[in-house]
């Protein structure tokens, strides 16, 4: 068995600008990878992210340094000993997934869900700015019933109470990306609490959380960049609530899987998310999702334009994807 292997660097426009605490893009930048064999293909996407010290060039690189492994017929599990966890692995991995379902003529669904999968509500993510346009953009998103609040600059109890009271039916997660620090957390935290929001991503910058060990947790704290694979989890126990759960960070759907099912066992709740990418990124996602607590895959609702066969999105429901997509 010979397998033969392709990467493509490509650029879809984001719908205006999606801004976070890191900064503000108007493109997302996505790798992805084909993996075929005896004319048939498997497609996998990865979105490169710099906070993790990845590139376009560098996931390309790890993706060709492997290249002999993926032509030998590499499985998925010798795939996690032979590449280390982040975006290049995750696109390798998919592709295999999807390579395995169109050789075998069995959905993907199959071996990764115990039932079929099913639609699920994800959050919609509201782009840090001022109050004021972060309420504008939660009021034209009211109807939906999770809104993801990006936060991390000055002000940001301003802004929670802003979108709060432009979308007063909606269910509020906060996300901060690392940009809280130790003189404002409580009082941002309080915040939360006072307008109901349901769940806090990630603080604190990853390596200096140590202070929510002691201080009260009047809203569940998630864990994001403190968390990329099963092996990350025991240092988070005492310090976070949930985990969020990222296919770009564990490496792929097996390692995903295997940090979703050893969270659970440690109690962490479970959150399903993504970085900015297309429907090909999203599609293994919803089937890791399946039974999530909190579910973020809207990736390509932030989008000009999606791929081609990409996922059912009505209204904040996403569908699994068709065989035309991934799977």
């Amino acid at each position: 068995m010979t397998r033969e292997l392709a990467t493509d660097i490509e650029g879809f426009p984001i719908a205006g600008v999606f801004t976070i605490s890191r900064g503000s893009r108007t493109e997302a930048r996505v790798v992805r990878c084909t993996v075929s064999e005896n004319g048939v293909s498997g497609h996998g996407e990865c979105v490169p992210y710099p906070r993790y010290g990845e590139s376009e060039d560098s996931v390309v690189g790890q993706i060709e340094a492997a290249r002999q492994e993926i032509a030998n017929g590499i499985s998925r599990a010798d795939l996690i000993a032979a590449m280390p966890a982040g975006a290049a692995r995750n696109a390798v991995d998919c592709a295999l997934w999807d390579l395995e379902a169109k050789l075998s003529g069995k959905r993907a669904s199959t071996a990764a869900c115990p039932i079929p999968p099913r639609p699920l509500q994800t959050a919609y993510t509201i782009s840090l700015a001022e109050p004021e346009e972060m309420a504008a953009q939660a009021r034209a998103h009211a109807t939906r019933p999770l809104l993801k609040v990006k936060l991390g600059g000055k002000n940001d109890a301003a802004r929670i109470h802003a979108v709060a009271g432009a979308a007063p039916d909606s269910r509020l997660i906060v996300d901060a990306n690392e940009g809280w620090t130790e003189e404002n957390i409580r009082e941002n935290m309080l915040a939360a609490a006072e307008f109901h929001v349901a769940l806090i991503e990630q603080p604190l910058p990853a390596g200096k959380d140590e202070i929510l060990r002691e201080i009260p947790h009047p809203v569940p704290i998630c864990a994001d960049e403190s968390v990329h694979t099963a092996q990350s989890l025991p240092e988070l126990a005492g310090l976070y609530d949930f985990v969020n759960i990222k296919l770009d960070k564990t490496g792929g759907l097996t390692a995903a899987m295997e940090l979703r099912d050893r969270a659970r066992e440690m109690g962490f709740g479970v959150m399903v998310g993504c970085m900015v990418g297309t429907s090909l990124a999203m599609a293994p996602a919803v089937l890791l999702a399946q039974g999530a607590d909190y579910v973020d895959l809207d990736g390509p609702l932030l989008l000009a334009k999606d791929r081609a066969h990409g996922l059912s999105y009505s209204g904040s429901l996403v569908s699994p994807p068709s065989p035309q997509l991934w799977g």
